[in-house]
């Protein structure tokens, strides 16, 4: 009957098509800052310590500034805002509260655009994704244990973000972007119950063109990561992250060449070139990397002769075959970088079973020994909770000598060194309550 079909909605009054529904008809591309502005000076690798969340905090009060006017950005979190060290956003926004004010609030107002002021991953995340649903932009940062509260409400936001790629008149929206901080390897005040690195596993089993992980080892290499991921659309990007003071590794300009290709050698802390090596070092994430970094200086101080490649991976997808995820390396690849037939150790930022699982069609995957957390650690020093699940500088050197058969009883001795060392930093902490100080003050030095 006509005068039915005249009370059908046409156009955006349609559900489908109505632009709260269909939020990518709103978005609006952010303005962004230059990243390199807010640079880190590297002169010499790892002679310099930085806090990597700090220095995003500056970048992310600044694009809060240049888009002050359209209002379309926040950040959300679980009252953890200056715990993982965005401290700096507080000099531009407040948080969003609408109860009752007092003189003593810290930076509370009607209408801010920090979205932490309660304990609730659940209503955070979901803020988010409501706030991305409409065509906006922001971020979710929280304890890397806690991420595991909103598992489920990821995955379903990765698997209406596959099906929405299979519908052509779904207009693109911001991605879910997820930092993790106060991560698995420091816990000076919390414990064992802030130890879970396994969000990323959770991730890594979606669909392969909807998610990305991302583990920058320095804070230029997170700020590179960041403003990639802030502006793509359609993903759920993870990207975890270190808050405490480490070192810095690589310039802007290097973290740019490094987080572009998201995995590569770092010829600065290898002496293979020209040659075969001996043994490949891999490692991923912030504190995996530097106890893999010091282990190589041990070995070449004490063993010069064996030649080692060392290997750094951003973006964690690269270790699967191209044909399993777009940023896969080719087997080709793979076996240029790898090697078909030397031992590799890869030090890990979380259960070694996930490098095992994406690396498992690799030709040399019988030669990757991981290590990773393994359920180890509580309320003690940093280097305590590495030692405690084997990813310490001490034990990765004798990880390297068991794989390394031609040196014969050369490396029997350098093995019962760091084993006095382990022995050692136990009954030093134990004394002390603090690391040795040839670990907490140690620098980078290739000899």
């Amino acid at each position: 009957m006509p005068e039915i079909q005249q009370l059908a909605p046409e156009g955006f009054s349609r559900i489908g098509a109505n632009p709260h529904g269909n939020g990518g008809l709103l978005l609006r591309e952010l303005r962004m800052p230059d990243f390199r502005e807010y640079a880190v000076e590297v002169k010499e690798h790892g002679a310099k310590d930085g806090q990597d969340m700090i220095e995003l905090g500056k970048f992310v009060r600044d694009i809060f500034t240049l888009n002050k006017e359209s209002g379309n950005f926040r950040i959300f979190g679980p009252d953890e805002t200056n715990s993982n060290r965005l401290n700096s956003v507080f000099e531009v926004e407040n948080r969003d509260w609408n109860a009752e004010h007092y003189d003593t609030d810290d930076h509370l107002a009607v209408d801010g655009r920090v979205m932490d002021s309660m304990l609730s991953e659940h209503m955070c995340e979901g803020w988010l994704e409501g706030y991305l649903l409409t065509g906006r932009h922001g971020f979710f940062a929280t304890y890397e244990a806690f991420a595991r509260i909103i598992d489920s409400m990821a995955a379903q936001h990765a698997k209406w973000l596959k099906v929405c790629n299979q519908l052509r008149w779904r207009e693109e929206i911001a991605s879910l972007n997820l930092i993790m901080c106060s991560t698995v390897w420091q816990q000076d005040h919390n414990g064992f119950t802030h130890q879970d690195p396994g969000f990323m596993d959770h991730i890594a089993n979606k669909k392969a063109d909807v998610v990305r992980l991302y583990l920058p080892p320095d804070s230029n290499c997170l700020l590179s990561t960041f403003d990639h991921c802030i502006r793509s659309h359609n993903y759920v990007n993870v990207i975890v992250a270190s808050k405490h003071p480490r070192p810095q590794w690589l310039s802007m300009s290097e973290a740019v060449k490094h987080c572009t290709q998201g995995i590569g050698i770092w010829d600065w802390a290898s002496n293979d070139q020209g040659q075969e090596p001996d043994i490949v070092f891999a490692c991923a994430g912030e504190t995996p990397t530097l106890e893999a970094l010091a282990a190589v200086s041990i070995l070449n101080r004490e063993l010069p002769e064996v030649k080692i490649r060392f290997i750094n991976v951003v973006d964690l997808f690269k270790l699967q075959p191209s044909s399993e995820h777009p940023h896969g390396l080719t087997d080709a690849e793979y076996d240029i970088l790898f090697t078909t037939d030397k031992p590799v150790i890869f030090n890990f930022h979380g259960y070694a079973s996930l490098i095992h699982e994406l690396t498992y069609r690799r030709h040399n995957n019988r030669l990757m020994h991981v290590r990773g957390y393994k359920e180890e650690g509580t309320i003690t020093t940093p280097f305590d909770v590495r030692v405690q699940n084997d990813v310490d500088r001490f034990h990765l050197v004798q990880e390297a000598i068991k794989f390394l058969p031609d040196l014969g009883n050369r490396g029997a001795y350098l093995y019962q060194k760091m084993s006095d060392k382990l022995v050692e930093h136990k009954q030093y902490i134990s004394k002390y309550g603090q690391d040795l100080p040839e670990v907490a003050g140690w620098v980078w030095s290739p000899e």
